[in-house]
């Protein structure tokens, strides 16, 4: 018999899905984004996420760790070194400072703040994860190690130094006194309850040095200045460690805002009235004009305003108290701006 010709398969009908997809491949879930921290500032994240936009894709996740770890994304920190910084520049200098040290400080503000946040969380790198501002932190997290961290606080420190090596020989002897208030802080909370204070010593250690760039001396009223934004700084960290003090009272961390317990609200207005007399003393030694005074006023104001916010001890009150202290800093720099020239 004739063999038939062999049958062609049949070709199931293409349905709507083989027709979009013809070849199945296994979905990828995507990697998910890491959690923003419970402290950052929505504008300065937005202005991250521009900057990381302009990366190639495979950088921008390592990147972002890097930034947020040095707190690109709450430059709040920064600006509370800063304007105590700029407040000793135009003294020192009796109006606009020279530009060079005005441009070392300002770079070593930031650089320096940045390599404390690094050395910061290498310290706290296994209390952070239990506290719920800080669990979302690269280190905290697991996308940075320990290791990366104390990298990033070296190469920072170093040049930090180098902006140093542009200055004179007071001033490089003193920032080695920064370096290491800069590096003993974070471990402070484990042995004091004051690590604040200290906290304040360390942010204030530029107002010296501003002065011995500039005038190559330190007078009297560059350690009225310093005390009293170590007054001011005990102040509004306080104010910040109110927001993790049931994390920090659960994990054994020691803080101001334990210290003081019940008492923390009078307290915080005992040293914001220290910081305002100590500002008037330096006002007076430097014969500052009426705009200074304006700004002494409108500090009172904003301090009272503060201790508003935070009269029900609400967390994110709190959180707001603290930034709001960059207003502070501010108010003050205009007006001693304005009282020097005016002079």
């Amino acid at each position: 018999m004739p063999m038939s010709p062999p049958r062609k398969p049949r070709r199931r009908p293409a349905t709507a899905a083989t027709r979009k997809n013809p070849v199945h491949k296994p979905q990828v879930a995507a990697a998910p984004v890491p959690a923003r921290p419970e402290d950052a500032t929505a504008g300065a994240s937005k202005v991250v996420d521009w900057l990381l936009a302009r990366l190639p894709p495979a950088w921008r996740g390592k990147a972002r760790d890097y930034l947020v770890l040095t707190r690109m994304d709450r430059p709040i920190g920064a600006l509370l070194l800063l304007w105590p910084t700029w407040w000793a520049l135009w003294i020192a200098a009796g109006d606009f400072p020279p530009f060079g040290p005005w441009v070392i400080f300002t770079l070593g503000v930031f650089f320096m703040r940045s390599a404390g946040c690094a050395i910061n969380d290498f310290a706290d790198r296994k209390l952070d994860p239990h506290v719920a501002r800080t669990a979302g932190r690269p280190l905290a997290s697991g996308r940075i190690t320990p290791r990366e961290a104390l990298a990033v606080f070296g190469v920072l420190l170093l040049a930090s130094f180098v902006l140093v090596l542009f200055t004179n020989r007071l001033t490089i002897y003193l920032s080695f006194a920064g370096a290491a208030l800069a590096a003993i802080y974070p471990f402070t909370k484990r042995y004091t309850n004051l690590p604040q204070v200290v906290l304040g010593a360390a942010f204030g250690w530029s107002i010296p040095m501003a002065f011995a760039a500039v005038s190559n001396a330190v007078p009297p009223v560059a350690w009225l200045l310093f005390l009293a934004n170590i007054v001011w700084s005990t102040m509004y960290d306080t104010q910040y460690a109110m927001v993790d003090r049931e994390d920090d009272l659960k994990m054994g961390a020691k803080s101001t805002a334990i210290l003081f317990g019940d008492a923390d609200l009078p307290i915080l207005w005992i040293l914001m009235g220290t910081f305002v007399l100590a500002m008037v003393m330096v006002g007076t030694r430097a014969s500052l004009g009426w705009p200074y005074w304006l700004s002494i006023l409108a500090t009172c104001g904003l301090f009272g305003w503060q201790q508003w916010l935070i009269r029900g001890r609400e967390r994110m009150a709190c959180l707001t108290a603290f930034r709001h202290n960059n207003w502070v800093g501010l108010v003050l720099w205009v007006g001693i701006v304005l009282a020097l020239a005016l002079k």
